[in-house]
């Protein structure tokens, strides 16, 4: 059988619930406010996997931060990927340095490795963030460098 063909293909290669496509344009302005409690400044999420039984707990957003804004640290029981789509900000992991990243930046964060990301105090910025397992809030990180 050729599984290159839509009615005859098996079961497991057909999408349940469907794909849907989000366009940045509309990632970015259907935003929802960001909690206060672990975000200084305003920082705004749309939601693209949220986490449930059907995906464990891995979430991904695209998220927003205003100029200046940044997360309070934290870890993820899994690990955390980011992907810089917009303006400049700036990570860190504790014990290190703050680092600057730019649009294209990809940065990954290992399971359990307190950091924070936020946007630089010039301008905006916005990721992709993807994360894995409980998020551990901690308390408030440091302004960013500029």
């Amino acid at each position: 059988m050729d599984v290159r063909h839509g009615p005859e293909l098996p079961r497991m290669f057909k999408l349940e619930g469907g794909m849907k496509i989000t366009t940045r344009s509309e990632a970015m302005k259907s935003l929802t406010p960001a909690d206060r409690q672990h975000f200084t400044g305003t920082a705004g999420l749309h939601g693209l996997i949220q986490a449930s039984p059907k995906t464990s707990d891995m979430f991904a957003a695209m998220v927003r931060f205003e100029a200046g804004t940044r997360n309070h640290w934290h870890s993820h029981a899994g690990g955390q990927l980011l992907h810089v789509v917009e303006g400049e900000g700036w990570v860190q992991s504790r014990g290190q340095s703050p680092q600057r990243i730019r649009p294209g930046d990809i940065v990954t964060a290992d399971p359990g490795e307190e950091h924070w990301h936020g946007a630089g105090g010039n301008g905006p910025m916005a990721h992709l963030a993807v994360a894995a397992g409980e998020t551990y809030w901690l308390q408030e990180s440091p302004p960013p460098p500029d």
